[in-house]
This record gives structure tokens, sequence and C-alpha cells, in this order.
């Protein structure tokens, strides 16, 4: 299990950006494959991104492809997710977790931390 804290979130306008911190507490943070997540307001949690323990490898799902960028630093154990162009439909709570599988997108452990919201205005 790994413990997490979010943070970035916040209030911006239509086409606006934000940079999105995870920050995690175990020692083999190196050696966890990290994902992004979301949810909206009625809405199921929804993958968004993810990668490799190595920094490579990211993934993302169509609606922030080309908008939003995973990366990481295991020197400071902390993974980030840089998000261009917001638009009102990214508004949700985003999570930070260790992630499994072949495209990387299911939860590794079922654990999450409490999120950051992020509000996009029209």
């Amino acid at each position: 299990q790994v413990h997490v804290v979010e943070s970035g979130g916040g209030l911006v306008q239509a086409g606006g950006s934000l940079r999105l911190s995870c920050a995690a507490s175990r020692r083999t943070f190196s050696s966890l494959d990290m994902g992004w997540f979301r949810q909206a307001p009625g809405k199921e949690r929804e993958f968004v991104a993810a990668i490799s323990w190595s920094g490579g490898m990211p993934y993302y799902a169509n609606s922030v492809k080309g908008r939003f960028t995973i990366s990481r630093d295991n020197a400071k154990n902390t993974v980030y997710l840089q998000m261009n162009s917001l638009e009102p439909e990214d508004t949700a709570v985003y999570y930070c977790t260790a992630v499994r599988g072949a495209t990387l997108t299911i939860p590794a452990f079922g654990s999450w931390g409490q999120g950051t919201q992020v509000t996009v205005s029209s």
C-alpha cells in the first residue's frame, strides 16, 4: 500500500492550466507504476493518466490526450499531472494511486488519498 497526498487543484477558467502533484510516502515509490484518476459529481471514478516506474510508457484517457502530461520525480517520491487547455468537463476531484495492468489503468491497492478538487469555469 502507498499513502499519497494530492495537491495543486483549484478554480481556473476554461483554457487555463493547472499542475497537480502527488507526494507518496512509500520508500519503494520508485518501483511503483503510478496513475491519476478523477471523479466528477454523480459519476464513477475514471482513469486519466498513468506512468511506469521508470518514467516511460505514459498512458492517457482519450478525453485528455494531447492536453494532459504525466511525469514523475523518483528522487522526490512525486508524480505530477500537467493539465493544459482545461475544459469544464475536466471538473472533478483528482486522485493518484499506484496502478497495475497492461495499460496501467487498474488501481493496485484499492486505497485512495483525499484527492484535490479541480474546477473549470466556462
